[in-house]
């Protein structure tokens, strides 16, 4: 698929969260559009959130933190002793439906929870703002750096966590159109919530500093 040109998404207006099967603009679909996602918002993302974030676009954002959740489980399952939940039918299954629960229900269900609380905390820090689909996307692809937090190497996840928050305020910088100072006012309990709970990062840091005697 040919890559497409996007409208600054700081010009967008207000919208409702909405799904596009065919936008007229968004991000590329399929693996290799996500693919190129990950290393465009992780090399340039001041570029990525100002021109790959539009109005109306959520479904390539849902699906990639539904991807980077996924990898980020079955990491652990694979190399974490004793992360495999038991539900039944054996260590596979589980791992399986385990999975399962995180792609349909858990990530989804992650990801609009805390658009929900950004866009209140947004809306009293920032009046002219973009719509909810683009702070679902923001959260979403600033999650990219996680895909790698699932190895068990605590100070590999803590940079992970580090680098995702940023990306999370960069983005809200870029795509609601305000300074870095508000972004991360408003950024700053969503990134806790998603960085630092869900991906692990408060346990990763407490570990790193422990292991250089720092507490």
């Amino acid at each position: 698929m040919s890559q497409l040109s996007y409208p600054p998404a700081h010009l967008a207006s207000n919208t409702v969260t909405t799904w596009v099967d065919t936008p007229g603009a968004g991000r590329e679909r399929g693996p290799i559009g996500l693919g190129r996602a990950w290393v465009d918002v992780l090399v340039h993302p001041r570029r990525f959130f100002r021109t790959g974030v539009v109005p109306g676009d959520q479904a390539p954002g849902l699906v990639f933190a539904v991807v980077v959740a996924l990898v980020y489980v079955a990491t652990r399952f694979l190399l974490v002793p004793g992360s495999v939940p038991a539900i039944q039918g054996g260590p596979a299954l589980s791992a399986l439906l385990a999975l399962l629960a995180v792609g349909l229900l858990v990530a989804p269900a992650t990801l609009h929870l805390t658009a929900a609380v950004q866009t209140l905390l947004l809306m009293v820090l920032v009046r002219d703002r973009a719509g909810v689909s683009e702070t679902v996307q923001t959260i979403a692809y600033a999650t990219a750096p996680c895909a790698l937090a699932g190895v068990p190497v605590p100070e590999l996840r803590a940079v992970c966590a580090l680098y995702g928050t940023f990306l999370l305020l960069v983005g809200l910088a870029e795509v609601h159109g305000t300074t870095l100072t508000r972004a991360a006012v408003a950024g700053v309990l969503p990134g806790s919530l998603v960085f630092g709970y869900a991906f692990g990062g408060f346990g990763a840091i407490v570990a790193v500093a422990r292991a250089w005697t720092l507490i």
